[in-house]
């Protein structure tokens, strides 16, 4: 079995937990997530199966869009609703519209993030989050990450806490935290915040509408109709420009080959290389050799 399962990742699972359920119920070992989503947050996980592992890597170096909520006027150690409360501020008075609207376009393009110390991020070959649960704090790079779209899609009245919440939509690239994105949006407004909620809406060209619940897979796999759930692999890699090969340059290519480079050059480093609409490979320009590509994965479905 080949191919790419958008699963809908329920909250209460971590990403590892989504994959070894799907090894169970379809009995096969080789199977991958995309990019790992938080045990409290749901949203689409595409799971890649078989030959699609091998698409695993530029699976997660897609685009994510979710649908985030900052409650403003608390912040918690963990940056979301999860941990304990360090901070509290009573809002003055409610933000208005045009005010969120302002602060939010401050984040669009190209920022820096510093990674919450509840993270996975390794520092001297330790996770972030073990440190934190010993009570600890580390130094920590900044990171470069890209908010391409940034939307805010409501907003409540102040509570009788002194708290407003907003909800926004964001698209980010790889390595984006929401978490600290919602913190430091409330500290551009002069207040405590943290992530009350989030749900991510898409990976890539995954879409939550053309995801399938645990629920779904199963009564799929009863009617023996799990193939039908199953993207092909291409839709993991359709971000990457393509060459098309005839059917003796796929051969080569199916035995690993390096190939003369095409003109016209491809517009992305790495490519697919492809069959008519099969896709054979992916491939890259040699670091070494000026003259030649070279295959990165070869997939023989």
């Amino acid at each position: 079995m080949n191919g790419i399962l958008p699963l809908w990742k329920p909250k209460g699972f971590t990403s590892h937990d989504c994959v070894m359920k799907i090894r169970k119920l379809l009995k096969t070992k080789k199977v991958g997530h995309t990019g790992t989503l938080d045990p409290e947050v749901e949203g689409v996980l595409p799971i890649c199966i078989g030959e699609a592992t091998k698409v695993v890597p530029y699976l997660t170096d897609t685009t994510k869009i979710y649908i985030a909520e900052i409650t403003l006027g608390i912040s918690t150690e963990t940056e979301d609703s999860y941990g304990l409360v360090v901070d509290t501020k009573p809002l003055k008075q409610e933000f208005s519209e045009d005010q969120l609207k302002k602060v939010l376009n401050q984040f669009l393009g190209q920022i820096e993030q510093i990674p919450p110390m509840y993270s996975a991020v390794k520092v001297n070959g330790k996770k972030l989050y073990e440190y934190a649960r010993e009570g600890k704090t580390v130094e920590r790079h900044t990171r470069t990450i890209t908010i391409h779209h940034i939307e805010m899609l409501s907003y409540t009245p102040l509570d009788e806490k002194g708290n407003q919440t907003v909800q926004f939509q964001v698209e980010c690239s790889k390595g984006t935290y929401i978490r600290t994105l919602c913190v430091d949006i409330g500290q551009a407004l002069g207040y405590p915040a943290h992530m009350s909620s989030l749900v991510r809406i898409q990976t890539g060209n995954f879409k939550k509408e053309n995801s399938y619940t645990f629920d779904q897979i199963e009564k799929a796999i009863s009617k023996e109709e799990v193939d039908l759930l199953l993207s092909p692999i291409q839709a993991g890699v359709d971000h990457l420009d393509v060459i098309y090969v005839d059917v003796e340059t796929e051969n080569k290519v199916l035995n690993g080959q390096k190939l003369p480079r095409p003109k016209p050059l491809p517009d992305t480093n790495p490519f697919r290389v492809q069959y008519k609409d099969k896709l054979v490979a992916i491939y890259q320009f040699h670091p070494n050799n000026d003259q030649e590509i070279k295959p990165v994965r070869v997939f023989r479905h």
